[in-house]
């Protein structure tokens, strides 16, 4: 049966660390376009730390729920990608590796910062010390998997973004072709190849195996540098 009261306390201590680790995400890739020459964001009013203006209906919201309500082992979601004009930063090239690490950057100070502000609620009892708790804990977590997982080297994600800038310009050319399709083969890694492994009776998740070592280092790197 269908626990309500249950999903209701996961709901609330996922919420907020999911909308402001997804959102925060693309307003930082804002921020950062704009002061590299690029104001297209801003004109389209998306330098800003509100997160209803990034809010995707879906990807923000609905998906991540859905995953809530099944009992999913991971969340996954994003919000609206900001729009940036490459050609109208001052070095494209260059600048393009520092929008693309700008959102990871944020999600790795959030990180931090939770880490820190977890200090605060060591032995304070009662029920609203521990639901803050279980937020920033969250928060921590979520907003390490999002800068990992954006940082694997394929477009459209932010790893993608440095690789290409990194790149002699005719390797980069070529890896840039391969964005229209870097959404499917992702979807095919995250979902279709894992499915195809159980259907055929073995396990194999490739982006588990990528990502998970990531997550644990950073996560108790975070914890180190927090005094934990």
């Amino acid at each position: 049966m269908f626990d309500l009261a249950s999903f209701g306390h996961t709901l609330s201590i996922w919420f907020l660390p999911v909308i402001f680790a997804i959102t925060l995400h693309e307003a930082a890739h804002a921020w950062a376009a704009f002061k590299l020459g690029d104001d297209t964001a801003k004109s389209l009013g998306r330098l800003s730390f509100n997160p209803i203006r990034h809010v995707d209906p879906f990807g923000t919201l609905v998906l991540p729920g859905m995953l809530l309500v099944v009992g999913a082992p991971f969340l996954f979601g994003w919000a609206k990608p900001v729009p940036v004009a490459f050609h109208r930063l001052g070095n494209p090239k260059r600048d393009m590796i520092f929008v693309a690490l700008a959102g990871p950057a944020i999600n790795i100070a959030l990180a931090l910062g939770a880490a820190v502000l977890m200090h605060l609620f060591v032995g304070r009892e009662g029920d609203v010390a521990m639901w803050i708790w279980q937020n920033l804990d969250n928060a921590l977590l979520i907003n390490v998997v999002l800068a990992c997982f954006n940082m694997l080297p394929l477009l459209p994600l932010d790893g993608g973004r440095v690789l290409t800038g990194l790149l002699p310009l005719p390797l980069a050319r070529r890896y840039a072709k391969t964005e229209p399709y870097g959404l499917f083969i992702l979807l095919g890694i995250v979902f279709v190849l894992p499915l195809l492994a159980r259907e055929l009776g073995f396990a194999f998740n490739p982006l588990a195996a990528v990502l998970f070592p990531m997550v644990q280092s950073v996560h108790s790197l975070i914890l180190l540098l927090a005094g934990w």
